[in-house]
């Protein structure tokens, strides 16, 4: 499927869930520390309007991050400064996910979209829209005992993290080798990325790699399995977003 409709199908599985939550689940901690589920799909509306404003003015947003502050830090001031009812942050989140999917799709494809660490075009931009959409459903769903079954969508944000490997060894400060990823889908097919025969892999469970890329599991809690010099390091510095 294209990874446009596959964003829209992992919106579409969220939007159903928040539907029907109870008023009282949405001021209940999520998983996200120190936020509740209403912070987490306002934080999730506040990085699709970033998605419209950098298509719509080549910008993610001055506001977004200040000199001298991280990421995450930036993230949890925006939340702060912007916390809302939930009724108001679902409604922002569901009008700000249709216009960031329309803007995706109609953009030049060729064209680089400032981003948080680094340009990148819409199909890349949208597959990390899918990773971040994802992981923070887990965060939603998980403390209320929701069901959130894996499913082939996970292939872009495991193809994600495998392709970021470079920046996420910089980020830490290390030194980048090539890694090998044999990963097994819900469904039982194979998703292989990297160089074969490059002497470093990593095998085991498609949900599992990308769990530990989105710092939702711990690797040695993961089943994963590695082989050769620069695999286990891979997977300690995997993961599947900037900050």
């Amino acid at each position: 499927m294209d990874v446009f409709d596959d964003l829209v199908a992992e919106q579409d599985r969220l939007e159903d869930i928040l539907t029907v939550l109870r008023p009282d689940a949405w001021l209940s901690p999520s998983a996200a520390e120190g936020w509740t589920v209403a912070d987490v799909v306002l934080h999730l509306a506040q990085t699709e309007e970033a998605v419209v404003a950098t298509i719509g003015a080549g910008e993610v947003g001055e506001e977004w991050v200040a000199p001298a502050e991280t990421t995450d830090a930036a993230m949890e001031r925006l939340v702060r400064d912007q916390r809302a009812a939930p009724e108001s942050a679902f409604q922002r989140w569901r009008a700000a996910r249709r216009a960031a999917v329309h803007a995706l799709r109609t953009v030049d494809p060729q064209r680089p979209l400032r981003w948080i660490a680094a340009p990148m075009r819409s199909r890349a931009l949208a597959t990390t829209r899918i990773a971040e959409h994802w992981a923070h459903g887990l965060d939603i769903t998980e403390p209320l005992g929701i069901p959130f079954p894996d499913t082939d969508r996970l292939r872009h944000v495991a193809w994600l993290g495998h392709r970021t490997l470079p920046y996420a060894f910089e980020l830490a400060g290390g030194e980048f080798h090539d890694v090998r990823c044999e990963l097994t889908g819900p469904d039982g097919s194979t998703w292989s990325y990297g160089p074969e025969g490059c002497g470093s892999t990593i095998t085991g469970s498609g949900g599992a790699f990308c769990r530990v890329g989105a710092h939702r599991l711990r690797p040695e809690d993961s089943g994963l399995q590695t082989r050769g010099p620069y695999a286990a390091d891979a997977l300690r510095v995997l993961r599947n977003y900037a900050g």
